[in-house]
């Protein structure tokens, strides 16, 4: 029986992260309901979860810059597994609660997180086609993010409880770190992708003449692809094109914060959600991960069957449907509620019921933005597939870090107007960039078939 390997590549792909994310999204889901309940615990742990989710993104985006330079003299497999380990090593450090144990930490899994997303990119774009890539992006995403529930639905049986207490707090990071593990080790298994596909050949190295230079001696190959890889990632980010998709970029890394901490954390925080509060932090993990997984299980098996399930109509219910979560949000959440436990009411009683359906929806989304990213990087940069998912991963990280600074000090209608004005800009600069570019593909179609507007044709050039 013949075996895809592309496919089988991408799926073990999906669940490989998909348990290591268990491990990481869920301890960021609780991280500072966590982490304040270890500073009760142990007043030498001075530790903050948002600094540390701060730190976290702020060496990721830095990081993404040399992602490229890696991926070339490694390929992206093994950028994916080492980055997969510094999470493995991130959970870990939870055993042993200190202080500088997790700052340091963070700045470990920044790196890796660089590593895994610049190599995931890569990995996903040379084992799939034209035809394959929108399918297999939301393949991906939707196994991937079932890692939010997964880990949640623990959360929410051993967090009953309105305070978190020693034992509980360490059969989860036991349980947790085992998981990443055990991810981990799939990853190993991943093979080399298939020689076929028609979208970059075998371990992310371009077949684009200008892309690939031969050194004069072997020593000389490794530095010069990694200086090659880093000076094409800088290059190809002052394209007009690319600076117009950073504003989508931007927006994913701010909704990725609000998301995966600052919303559920504000639930928690809101005594008016009644005793079972920490129990919906969980909860609420778990609507998110559900609406992700329907997000991109819907989009990625229609995507290959129906010209309008991708692209910019994606994008647009997407808009949607987090315009209705932030407005949710306000009116059912104290302004104070991302600072700790408050009092307060938002404009109505607070509902749990509506705070979950806010969850679901804000998952939802996410998966409509970042699938149609995944999609469209995948074929307009074919041959630079590691150069445009680190920019993406560069834009994401940088807004998130600045996210997770402010979160502290910006109240929660004032991050939720924040997130309003770039997910109307982001939205926008996606539908230009995605119209155009299926305009210039059927224009190339219909004037020279064997055309491909992918990559830096002319007919799509800035």
């Amino acid at each position: 029986m013949h075996v895809d390997r592309g496919f089988l590549n991408v799926m073990i792909l999906s669940w490989g992260m998909m348990l290591v994310f268990t491990a990481f999204q869920t301890m960021g889901n609780i991280q500072k309901a966590v982490l304040e309940s270890i500073g009760k615990d142990d007043p030498n742990f001075k530790g903050d979860g948002y600094v540390s989710l701060a730190i976290i993104y702020g060496v990721f985006a830095l990081c993404n810059w040399l992602a490229p330079s890696f991926i070339s003299m490694t390929g992206p497999r093994t950028s994916v597994v080492v980055g997969s380990a510094c999470y493995v090593l991130f959970i870990a450090s939870f055993l042993f609660p200190r202080t500088e144990f997790l700052y340091i930490a963070s700045v470990i899994v920044g790196v890796g997180g660089a590593l895994v997303w610049t190599g995931q990119g890569t990995f996903l774009t040379v084992n799939s086609n034209e035809e394959t890539m929108s399918r297999n992006s939301g393949l991906f995403w939707a196994i991937f993010q079932s890692s939010l529930f997964i880990g949640n639905i623990f959360v929410y049986f051993v967090f009953t409880d309105d305070q978190i207490n020693a034992d509980r707090r360490n059969l989860t990071f036991k349980v947790l770190t085992s998981v990443s593990i055990v991810g981990l080790c799939l990853l190993l298994t991943m093979k080399r992708p298939p020689q076929n596909q028609n979208m970059g050949p075998a371990e992310g190295v371009s077949s684009n003449d200008k892309e690939l230079r031969i050194p004069e001696s072997p020593k000389e190959k490794p530095l010069l692809a990694a200086w090659h890889a880093l000076t094409d990632a800088i290059k190809l980010f002052f394209t007009t094109r690319m600076l117009m998709l950073s504003l989508t970029f931007i927006y994913t890394g701010l909704s990725l914060t609000f998301f995966s901490s600052v919303y559920s954390s504000s639930i928690s925080f809101t005594e008016s959600m009644g005793p079972n509060r920490n129990s919906l932090l969980g909860l609420s993990g778990i609507c998110v991960g559900i609406g992700e997984v329907v997000g991109g299980a819907v989009f990625g098996m229609l995507a290959s069957k129906c010209g309008g399930c991708s692209g910019w109509p994606v994008v647009s219910i997407g808009f949607a449907v987090h315009a209705f979560a932030f407005i949710a949000a306000v009116l059912n959440l104290p302004n104070a509620a991302p600072f700790g436990k408050t009092s307060d009411i938002g404009v109505i009683t607070p509902s749990p019921g509506l705070a979950m359906v806010g969850s679901l929806t804000l998952g939802f989304g996410d998966a409509c933005f970042n699938t149609q990213v995944y999609s469209l990087l995948g074929v307009l940069y074919s041959t630079e597939s590691s150069s445009a998912f680190a920019l993406f991963k560069f834009c994401q990280s940088v807004a998130a870090a600045i996210s997770f600074a402010y979160t502290g000090w910006i109240g929660l209608h004032g991050q939720l107007g924040i997130l309003i004005v770039f997910l109307v800009l982001g939205t926008v600069a996606f539908c230009v960039i995605e119209v155009k570019y299926r305009r210039a593909k059927r224009l190339a179609h219909l004037t020279c078939p064997e055309i491909d507007v992918s990559g830096n044709n002319a007919l799509y050039n800035e």
